[in-house]
């Protein structure tokens, strides 16, 4: 059966984290809010499994896991971004990641404290390559 575009853009966000982890609401409540969907957190403790179910890279590993519309989001990847691969979904490309949890990444802000730099790198078929810098 194939689904429509509606039906897809109401598809319900799915985000496996470690169990209990608070940074994770923090970042699920801003995709909540900027993408206007509904947000599922599961907590799993064979997130692992999961990850690399879906293809992604150990060393880009982080605490939480999304799957938005068939594309993979690792850790606390910016909102802007993710939109910007779901609207280009470039060949080769299944998703993308911000490894560990910088301070200042989405979810991961501290108040007082200056934001680390990070890059979001995209990963899949084609390989891995920066995606963008913050």
């Amino acid at each position: 059966m194939m689904m429509t575009t509606g039906a897809v853009a109401a598809a319900p966000i799915l985000i496996h984290r470690d169990p209990g982890c608070g940074c994770c609401e923090k970042w699920a409540e801003q995709v909540r809010a900027q993408f206007g969907r509904s947000v599922r957190i599961v907590d799993d403790r064979s997130r692992t499994a999961f990850q690399r179910a879906r293809g992604v890279p150990s060393p880009l590993s982080s605490c939480h896991t999304a799957v938005i519309d068939g594309l993979v989001f690792e850790g606390h990847v910016p909102v802007a971004d993710m939109k910007r691969l779901l609207a280009q979904r470039p060949r080769g490309v299944s998703g993308l990641a911000v490894s560990g949890m910088p301070i200042g990444s989405p979810g991961m802000e501290v108040p007082g404290q200056r934001a680390q730099p990070y890059v979001v790198i995209a990963f899949g078929s084609s390989g891995q390559r920066i995606f963008a810098r913050h």
